[in-house]
C-alpha cells in the first residue's frame, strides 16, 4: 500500500479514484473460432479492501467480424470502422468514470484527514482490528470483541456516513441518551467509537496530532440500572445449600477466592496445588473460548484454605485425568470446559427457592436483578475488608489493576456501618468520661 499517494486516505473519504489513463489499443482479430470476432486488449485498475489499486490486463470482444462467410448469420457483425467505434465508446465510459467532478476534485487537492468516513474507518477497524487474527492468535478476547460487535451494531447505522470533521459532542451524547438504555451502555459505545479513532491514529492513516472528536463527549453522572447488591452470609449459605456439585464448589471458589466465574471455569488440574492448597490463575473460560486472564495483574495465586479437601475429593472422582484435564469439564463432552450459563441459571433457581411457604408467585426470594456468580465475587471483595484486609491486600487478591475498582466493589451493609458507628461512639464516650474525670479534678475547691 502507498500511503504517500492517499490510496487508503481516498479510500475512507469516498473520493478514491481510479487512475486516468489514456489507452488507444488497436483492434484486433480473432479468427480461430467458428464466428470470427474484433477484439482488443486494455489496462483496468480495480480498488482492492485494502485501499490499494490492483491493474490487470484484460481482454475485451467488440463483435463478430462484417463480411466473413462464417459470420453471414451473425446480424450484429461489425466492420473494422464500426468495432473501432464501439472500442472509443467503451473508453469513453471508462474515462466518465475515472474524471467525475469529484474524482477530478479528488485529483487536485488530497483528502483531508477530517474528511473520513466514520462508517469507512469503522469498517476497517472492524476487519483489522476486532475480528483480525494473526498467528493463529485473536487480537483481543472473545468477550471484548462480542462487546464491540454489539457496539458496532449501535453506531455504525447512524454514524457510518458522517465525516470525522462533521462530528460534534454535543451530537454524540444526545444520540447516546435516546439510544442507550444504561449508563453502562453508553459509555461501551462511546468508548468503542472513540477506538476506531484512536486506532486509526496508532496505524497512521490519522495523524498524531489530530483530534479526537468522542474524546470531547462527556457523559452525565453514572447511574446504575441495577442496585449493587450482595446477600448476606446466613442468605448466602441458604442459596449455596440448595446446590449440588459441581455447581456448589465453582460458587464456593467465587465467594470463598474472589474469582472470577471465568477464571474457576478456566482451571485445569495443573493449576491446583493441592499441597499447598492454592490456585494458579492462568488463563480464562469464556463460553468455550481460551485465552489469557482479564489483565496483567489477574494472573494471581489464591489460597483455597477449607475448600483443599472438597477439590482433592472432586479432582479424584474426575472421569478424565491429567494435568491438562478440566477440573469443570461439561457433562458430555469432558474434552470441553464448563460454560457458565449453566452455573448462573442453577444459582439464580437456587436463590428464588429461598422464600417463605406460600409466598406469591412473583416472590423473588434472594434472587435479584443481575444476582449471578459475578455477585459472589462482590461479596468476597467487600467481606475481606469487613474482617480487617486492607483495600490494597484485596485489590490484589481480586486481581484488580487499580485500587478504585475495587472500592466500586466493596458495599458497606447495614450491619457494619452499626458495627463501625457503635465503635465511634464508644471511642467518644471514652473521651467524653476521661474529659469529665480532668474537670473534676481541675476544679477548685469550694469554701
Amino acid at each position: 500500500m502507498d500511503m504517500r499517494e492517499g490510496t487508503l486516505l481516498r479510500l475512507l473519504t469516498g473520493a478514491t479514484k481510479l487512475k486516468l489513463r489514456v489507452q488507444h489499443p488497436k483492434i484486433q482479430k480473432c479468427m480461430t473460432l467458428a464466428h470470427p470476432y474484433w477484439f482488443f486488449r486494455y489496462r483496468d485498475d480495480e480498488i482492492q479492501a485494502d485501499g490499494t489499486i490492483s491493474t490487470a490486463q484484460k481482454r475485451k470482444i467488440v463483435g463478430a467480424i462484417k463480411g466473413l462467410p462464417a459470420n453471414q448469420s451473425v446480424p450484429d457483425a461489425l466492420t473494422k470502422k464500426e468495432a473501432e467505434l464501439a472500442r472509443d465508446n467503451f473508453f469513453a465510459e471508462q474515462n466518465a468514470r475515472t474524471r467525475g467532478p469529484a474524482a477530478t476534485l479528488a485529483q487536485e487537492k488530497p483528502p483531508e484527514p477530517g474528511d473520513v468516513l466514520f462508517g469507512k474507518l469503522a469498517e476497517l477497524w472492524m476487519r483489522d482490528y476486532v475480528d483480525k487474527i494473526a498467528g493463529g492468535r485473536k487480537l483481543i478476547a472473545a468477550s471484548t470483541k462480542s462487546k464491540y460487535h454489539q457496539c458496532y451494531k449501535v453506531f455504525y447505522p447512524r454514524w457510518k456516513d458522517t465525516r470525522l470533521k462533521d462530528i460534534r459532542a454535543k451530537d454524540v451524547l444526545e444520540w447516546l441518551r435516546e439510544a442507550c438504555t444504561s449508563w453502562h451502555a453508553m459509555c461501551g459505545v462511546r468508548n468503542a467509537m472513540s477506538g476506531v479513532i484512536t486506532k486509526a491514529i496508532e496505524w497512521e492513516i490519522l495523524p498524531e496530532i489530530f483530534a479526537n472528536p468522542i474524546h470531547r463527549v462527556r457523559l452525565p453522572k453514572k447511574w446504575e440500572v441495577w442496585e449493587k447488591r450482595i446477600l448476606s452470609p446466613e442468605q448466602t449459605a441458604n442459596v449455596l445449600g440448595l446446590l449440588d456439585d459441581p455447581n456448589l464448589l465453582i460458587c464456593e471458589t467465587c465467594v470463598d477466592t474472589g474469582t472470577r466465574i471465568s477464571e474457576v471455569l478456566g482451571l485445569m488440574v495443573k493449576h491446583v496445588d493441592l499441597d499447598k492448597g492454592i490456585l494458579s490463575i492462568e488463563q480464562r473460560n469464556w463460553r468455550g473460548d481460551i485465552d489469557v486472564p482479564k489483565t496483567a495483574k489477574s494472573r494471581r495465586l489464591l489460597a483455597l484454605g477449607t475448600l483443599t479437601p472438597r477439590y482433592k475429593a472432586w479432582i479424584e472422582g474426575l472421569k478424565l485425568k491429567g494435568p491438562n484435564a478440566w477440573v469443570f469439564p461439561q457433562d458430555e463432552e469432558l474434552r470441553q470446559p464448563r460454560w457458565d450459563t449453566g452455573v448462573r441459571k442453577a444459582l439464580k433457581e437456587a436463590a428464588r427457592a429461598c422464600k417463605p411457604q406460600g409466598a406469591p408467585k412473583e416472590d423473588m426470594g434472594f434472587d435479584f436483578p443481575g444476582f449471578g456468580p459475578h455477585s459472589l465475587r462482590r461479596a468476597n471483595i467487600t467481606w475481606r475488608q469487613d474482617v480487617g484486609g486492607s483495600a490494597i491486600e484485596v485489590s490484589k487478591i481480586a486481581g484488580h489493576s487499580k485500587v478504585d475498582t475495587t472500592l466500586d466493589y466493596t458495599i458497606i451493609g447495614g450491619k457494619r456501618q452499626d458495627t463501625l458507628t457503635r465503635r465511634v461512639q464508644d471511642m467518644r464516650a471514652k473521651a467524653a468520661r476521661k474529659s469529665r474525670k480532668v474537670v473534676e479534678m481541675t476544679k477548685p475547691a469550694v469554701a
